[in-house]
């Protein structure tokens, strides 16, 4: 099964959220072809969840929260996920809904 590029994935992320109206930015740049991807989920403003990609446990992706939910906390992790992992995309979507966007994003790749 061909697997697609992180940053086609990326790319195809940014362009969909702007499409409908949102903003959407790369907090930091990962591996170009396998980078784990985080997003940072927001409406408005407000924190949502933040969304990891990961293999499932049938050889898919699936998309799961991650980390802490208040901001602080989050910052930390981010970092410490940073530090450990700097081939990893940080990518956040400001659009109403963004969770959704997300699902309807991964079900094309």
């Amino acid at each position: 099964m061909t697997r697609l590029k992180s940053r086609f994935l990326v790319d195809l992320l940014l362009r969909r959220t702007e499409a409908a109206g949102g903003f959407a930015a790369v907090l930091a740049k990962g591996d170009e072809t396998s980078g784990i991807i985080l997003v940072q989920c927001s409406d408005r403003g407000e924190a949502g969840p933040l969304l990891e990609r990961r293999f499932g446990a049938d050889g898919h992706y699936v998309w799961d929260a991650a980390g802490p939910k208040d901001d602080d906390s989050r910052a930390n992790y981010l970092e410490q996920r940073r530090k450990a992992d700097p081939d990893l995309w940080l990518i956040e979507l400001d659009i109403a809904d963004a969770p959704q966007l997300v699902a309807e994003w991964a079900a094309l790749t």
